[in-house]
Parts: C-alpha cells; structure tokens; sequence
C-alpha cells in the first residue's frame, strides 16, 4: 500500500511540476499577423523565417506569433481597421489601403514618383518615409517598416498596352485610391475599384477586363489563368508596410518593445532582398504559362509620363504643400 501511495505522489509531483511548467512557458503576448498574400509569397516568407522566430527566441517565449495569410482576416482595408481597432495586431497592407485613413498617405501613389526601388527605400528609409510614420501614428498605427511588391504593371486580355492610347476605354480593375483611378482617368480608361478578395472572378466572368499590379501579386492571384498580356508600364511603385496597433506596442514593457521594433526592421530588409530576387521567377513562371509581357522602356513611358503629370497639382491642394515637396525632393 506504502508503495503505492509514493507512487502516486510521485505521479502527482511529476504533474504538478509539468504543469508549472507548462504555465510558467506560457506567452505573455500574442502578436496576430494578418495579410492578404499566400504562404509562398515573401512577406509571409519573410515573417516565418525572421519575425515569428526572431520575436519568439528573442522575447525568451513571452511573445507568440499567429500567421493569418490568405485574407483569413479579411482584404488590406478590413485588416488596416483591424489593426486600428486591436482586433489585429498587425498587417502588411499596401500604402493604397492606409491612404483611405489619411489621405497624405496617398503621395506614395503619385504616378512615377520613383523610377526604381533604390530611389524608393532612399526616400521610404529617409524624410518621405518618417513623414508618413508621423501621420500613421495619428491615427493608431506603429509602422515598423517598409516594404514592397515591385512595379506595378497592367494586365488584359485584350491587347498589348504600349501607348495610352491603348488604354481608352478599358475597364481596369483599381485599388480604392482616389490616386490610381485619377490616374486611369487621365489616359482614358475605365477605372472600376473592387477588392482583392472579388479580382479574380471578376476577370475570369469579364466584369473588368483589366487589373494592375506587380508581377509578384500577378502571380500570387493566379491572374495568368484569366490574363494574356502584361504590359510593363510601373506607373506605381507598390510599397507595403509591417504596420502594428499602437496601444499595443506602447503597452509592451520596453524590453519586448525594442525586440519587436528590431524584428520589424530585420524583417523588412529580408523581405525586401526575398522579393527582388524573385520578381525575374515570377515573370519567367507567368510567360511560361503563357502569358505575353512587353516590356516599355523610359522612351515608351515618356508618353504616359506626360499625360498624367498634373496629376501632382490636381492633389496638392488636397494632401499639402509639405508632404508634396518632400515628395518632389525624393523623385527621381
């Protein structure tokens, strides 16, 4: 009976012991990621090999990070007011998305303000860039970096686009930004905003006949599948941001900020040199699969350039003087 009774003690001891254990493990925070990309796309890339393990290891298990890829949690808008709300702690919108809770935010969305991703991170790592974290902070988000899609390109299943001509009349799929559908005004198409979530079909039922976006998102939305053409315009460079809830991020004790704010940073370089390195796969995989690219040189887009150049006065008035001059100072 003796024996069995310390048997049972013991039992109950090694229990006793996991459980505390168990408890003592368990995370203080839970970081929620939310995006609209697949699991193959570099941002989620990047979050499960540098953010997830870096604010785990380095938060020594006080912080747990959740991934929620796919628009689990809705399209770039509805996890922007998410993250505003608390219901997410953080996301990786597009600028376009936050330009609807400021309208300053827009200037990232001035049609050819940067010709490449050098001059891009030059000015999104410098006064462009803290500018807007100045004005995302007034209105509840942390940005803990930027990041990007690449070029923005125009896809249809009509023709080749080379001129803006060749625009007129198209319906082309935008983002709600008052910037790109000003754009598309300007070179006579038919501009028609609709959500991530409802692209696809759309194109596939001939709702919109045209979509624009980098060749990342090109891929990552299987648009080959209901697109011919991809025509190499860049009118916008697609930047995204690793964008947190403030209160949250305030409210970390200032150790476990610091872990979260350098994992952001680490993260954003990571993604940036991920998405780089394959921006060339993901065009190769989509004219493999039998979709048609035409490239437009500086010359091709001169004409593009001009015809939507007062683009930059018409929304001046609008966003402001001083965003618009850093904005002039940034171009190149």
């Amino acid at each position: 009976m003796k024996k069995s009774i310390c048997i049972a003690l013991a039992a109950a001891a090694v229990i006793s012991l996991s459980c505390a254990a168990s408890f003592a493990a368990a995370p203080e925070y839970t970081i929620r990621v939310g995006s609209i990309v697949s699991e193959t796309h570099a941002d989620m890339l990047a979050m499960k090999d540098v953010f997830v393990p870096e604010v785990e290891r380095e938060s020594g298990g006080r912080i747990k990070v959740e991934l929620y890829p796919n628009g689990q949690l809705g399209g770039d808008r509805e996890l922007a007011e998410g993250v505003q709300m608390g219901t997410v702690t953080i996301a990786i919108p597009a600028s376009s998305a936050l330009a609807g809770f400021d309208k300053r935010i827009q200037v990232l969305d001035l049609p050819y303000l940067f010709t490449s991703r050098e001059t891009a991170f030059e000015a999104l790592d410098g006064e462009l860039g803290k500018k807007i974290d100045e004005y995302l902070l007034e209105k509840g988000f942390w940005n803990l970096g930027y990041q990007e899609n690449g070029m923005r390109h125009v896809t249809n299943n009509k023709k080749p686009i080379k001129t803006p001509d060749d625009l007129k009349g198209v319906k082309i799929r935008t983002m709600e930004n008052p910037m790109h559908i000003a754009y598309f005004k300007e070179l006579g198409a038919n501009p028609t905003p609709m959500s991530w979530g409802e692209l696809y079909t759309a194109l596939q039922q001939g709702v919109v006949d045209a979509q624009e976006n980098p060749y990342a998102m090109i891929d990552d939305g299987k648009f080959n599948e209901v697109q011919k053409y991809v025509s190499e315009t860049g009118h916008v460079f697609s930047v995204t941001l690793l964008v947190a809830n403030k209160k949250f991020i305030e409210g970390l004790p200032e150790d476990l900020r610091a872990v979260v704010e350098k994992a952001g940073r680490n993260y954003a370089v990571a993604q940036r040199k991920l998405i780089a390195g394959m921006e060339n796969d993901f065009k190769t995989a989509l004219i493999k699969s039998g979709m048609e690219a035409n490239e437009l040189t500086a010359e091709d887009k001169k004409p593009f350039v001009e015809a939507t150049a007062k683009i930059y006065s018409q929304f001046e008035g609008e966003l402001g003087k001083e965003i618009m001059d850093i904005a002039r100072k940034a171009q190149k």
